[in-house]
């Protein structure tokens, strides 16, 4: 997608959906339609926002039920927000996660940026026996300063290879053996994708009065190959 249309204008509704309200992630945000519109010049412009009462708006895509992505490399590229409290990620999760539900269909977050644009997170969530935890494996990358220019996030995505990489680095690559006891891969299989701008929760830190009042995340497209 390289969300070409109008500005002001929600992405397409062939590939995505808008989520909305509270309680998707830990962040203190309410997800609008209005949070993910395009920008006119081919860009989706992700936006949260401080409300007059102090809480945030922001905004959340996905292509669930409408596209999954089997194996192969997905890139997106992505200008990320900077502020206490942001907390901008790029990630997939199970095509069947309606049916079968999470952690069983497994989660990989290509990117996640708590309240940091130069410490990277991917990391890997699935189903931990005997635990509630589900963390399996994470690549903590440190690097310069990604909110300065766009840049391109990718994942390539094979049977029992999963490898993440920003523009032309690789940052690492994980594999069942590199799963602790009890811990299952469930990764072969499709993924639909999610792009999203939380704000706040335990990981991200409460955003403070240094944190913007809009910040935007703008991506300039997704690709698969």
């Amino acid at each position: 997608d390289q969300f070409t249309g109008k500005s002001g204008s929600a992405p397409s509704s062939t590939i995505w959906t808008a989520t909305n309200g509270t309680g998707w992630d830990p962040g203190i945000q309410n997800y609008t339609n209005s949070g993910a519109v395009l920008d006119g010049q081919g860009r989706l412009v992700i936006k949260s926002t401080r409300t007059s009462t102090g809480g945030y708006t922001s905004g959340r895509i996905e292509t669930a039920n409408k596209l999954s992505y089997g194996y192969g490399t997905l890139t997106a590229r992505i200008k990320v927000p900077k502020g206490q409290g942001l907390w901008p990620a790029f990630w997939l999760t199970g095509a069947d996660a309606a049916t079968n539900g999470w952690p069983q269909t497994g989660e990989i977050d290509v990117m996640e940026l708590p309240s940091t644009t130069t410490t990277m997170y991917s990391t890997l969530h699935g189903p931990i026996s005997g635990s509630t935890a589900t963390q399996q494996a994470q690549i903590i990358s440190t690097l310069p300063d990604l909110s300065t220019d766009y840049h391109n996030y990718w994942v390539r995505h094979l049977e029992n290879e999963i490898t993440f990489g920003v523009d032309g680095q690789t940052l690492g690559t994980l594999t069942p053996a590199d799963l602790g006891p009890g811990e299952t891969w469930v990764y072969n299989r499709p993924m639909y994708v999610i792009l999203n701008v939380a704000v706040g929760g335990s990981w991200a830190g409460a955003p403070n009065s240094t944190t913007p009042s809009t910040a935007k995340m703008l991506v300039d497209s997704v690709t698969f190959v």
